[in-house]
Order: structure tokens, then sequence, then C-alpha cells
């Protein structure tokens, strides 16, 4: 019995271990990117629960020269359209279309989902900002690079102070992730319909890119969330995470209201990712599943750091927060409705046996 025991409150212990260690992640990457004014300072919390979600070993100094030279290569892409955008807008279009579906191929079949979303940021957000000016385009492409350094250098601040059995937990964990088989034509209509969910948003952001950068976030986050849930699932896990993370977003403004300092920023994000991180993690039992968790989190990030940015502009916080709401609405809105239109055709003409002759 002692031994069974044992057993079962480490399993306990662990799982509540990696929901600490990641919200004091978030927080942690929020508070440095801002004390440090780095160029969208929100950027690195979302790196960080992306790099730190996925139980593994911290990532090394080798590591991180690696990822930030693929992100750059990656990010360069969208540079390499300006000038197409500028002369050969038809032309170039259609190539962000096609680099978005390779993004998602590579998301799902290589199982590289940072390459792919840097990728598809490279495609899009970059190519979008370079529209306003070549400076502009450098600056989300510095920014996203030095969040990124934030992000895993917080994890070698925060990851050492946990107990050691929680990173040999980590490693048995990612070691003894099953190998899931990819069904090559469903992957096609997956890839498909992602691109048709992120491509409409970046279009919209080519007409304005200054207003609609966040517009064209969230349609990436989408993109990604999409990727992973089926057609009958689409409305309640797009629709239902984007208005979850617009409620919190207001209740985390209003907390926020109270003292307007980067201490409380950090702790109101601390206290709302334990929250978050409780349900992604299951520490929390919930019928939703840990993306829709993950995407709630993240667009909450999304609405948040623009807001701050506004509210430091002088610009009218409220009225921009609701025109980016109801933006962020419209696109997931869009979004399900392209997960049902593409699954419906999918099954109406390419899942059906062929009829044997007599």
């Amino acid at each position: 019995m002692p031994i069974n025991a044992s057993s079962q409150h480490n399993k306990i212990t662990i799982p509540a271990l990696r929901v600490f260690r990641l919200s004091i992640l978030i927080a942690l990457s929020l508070a440095i990117a801002y004390a440090f004014a780095a160029p969208l300072p929100y950027m690195a919390p979302i790196f960080a629960l992306l790099l730190g979600v996925k139980p593994g070993p911290v990532i090394n100094l080798k590591a991180l020269i690696a990822l930030i030279i693929v992100v750059t290569l990656s990010l360069g892409i969208g540079v390499l359209l300006v000038p197409l955008l500028l002369d050969y807008s038809v032309t170039a279009i259609f190539i962000v279309a096609l680099g978005l579906y390779f993004s998602t191929y590579v998301t799902i079949i290589l199982g590289k989902a940072l390459l792919g979303l840097f990728l598809t940021v490279g495609f899009t957000m970059i190519s979008a900002a370079g529209l306003v000016g070549h400076s502009l385009s450098i600056m989300v492409i510095q920014g996203l690079g030095l969040a990124i350094i934030i992000a895993v250098v917080s994890q070698w601040i925060i990851y050492p102070l946990f107990p050691k059995a929680l990173i040999k937990a980590d490693i048995v964990a990612a070691n003894a992730t099953p190998e899931t088989p990819k069904d090559s034509q469903h992957s096609n209509w997956v890839a498909l319909r992602t691109t048709l969910i992120v491509l409409p948003a970046y279009l919209l952001t080519l007409t304005n890119p200054l207003v609609y950068m966040p517009t064209i976030m969230k349609a990436v986050s989408l993109g990604q969330q999409g990727s992973s849930i089926e057609a009958k699932a689409a409305g309640k896990e797009l629709l239902g995470s984007t208005f979850l993370a617009g409620c919190a977003a207001i209740l985390f403004w209003f907390l926020l209201d109270l003292s307007t300092t980067l201490f409380m920023y950090a702790a109101c994000l601390l206290l709302f990712s334990l929250y978050f991180v409780s349900k992604i993690y299951q520490i929390f039992p919930s019928h939703f599943s840990a993306s829709f968790w993950q995407s709630t989190l993240i667009t909450m990030l999304i609405l948040l750091g623009p807001a701050v940015e506004d509210s430091a502009n002088g610009k009218d916080v409220y009225a921009a927060f609701a025109v980016r709401m109801a933006l962020f609405i419209v696109v997931t809105v869009y979004a399900c409705i392209a997960v049902y239109a593409l699954e419906h055709i999918k099954e109406k003409y390419f899942d059906n046996e062929p009829t044997s002759l007599p």
C-alpha cells in the first residue's frame, strides 16, 4: 500500500509542478519583455507557452542559436515577398497561399509545429508589415526573435528552481509520446482548410497592416488550432475559445486598471495562467480539450498586448478593443464556416466508396 500511495502522490505532484513552472515562465517572460522595452513584448509570453507547454528538457544554447537561425530564415521569406506584393500582387498572393498550404503540411506531416508557425508568420505578418515600410518588417522580425530569446532565457532561470524529478518525468513523457500515423489525404484537406482560414485575414491586413495586424495573428492561431480539430468540434473549439478569451481579457484589464504597473501586469498574468494552464494539463477536469484552453490563453494575450500599447500611446483603448474583438469574432465565424464547408465537400464527394460494376 505505501508504494502505491507514493506513486499516486507523484502522479498528482508532477502535473501540478508543471502548472506552476509554465505559469511562472509565462509571467516572467512578459515581465522581462516589458522591462527591456522589447518590440512586440506580448509575443514573449506566447512563445514561452508554445515552447514550454510540451514536457521536455530546457532548450540549450546550441538549440537556441539553431532556432533563431531557422526563425530568421523563415521570417525572411516575408521580406522577399514585399517587392512582389508591390509590383505583382496577384502572383505574390498566390505564392502566399501556396506558402500557407506548405506551412500547415510541415506542421502535420513532419510534426514541426513551431517551424510551421514561423513559416506562416513569415508569409503573412512580415510581408504585410513590409507594405508599410522595410523598417517595420525588420522590427517585427527582431521583435519575434527577441521574444523567443526572452522565452528561452526565462526557461534557463525558472527550470533549475524545480525538482530534478520533474525534468526526468518530462524526458520520460517526451520519449513515451507515441508517433501518430499521418494520413496523407486527410493532411491535404486540413492544410487546405487552414490556408482558407488564414488567407482572407491576410488580404484584409494588406489594406491596412497597422490596424489589422492583430487580426492576422488571431487567424494564424485559428489555423494552428483548426489543424487539430474535427468539423463537429469547430464551433465549440474556435468560437468558444475566442469568446472566453475576450471575457478573460476584459476581466484582466479591469484588474490591471486597479494598479497600472508592470508588477501588477505580471502578477495578473500569473494568476490567469495558473487557471488556464491547469486546464491545459487537466488538473481541473474539463469538457474542453487542451488546445481549447491554450488557444484561449494565446488569444487573451493577443487582445491585451495591443490594448496596453494603445493605452501607452494615448489612444481610446475601449474603442480599439471593441473593434479588435469584433474582427476576431468575424474571423472565427469564417474559420468555422470554412472547416464545416470543406468537411462537407470532402464527405460528399471524396469519402464515398466507389461502387463496383455488376
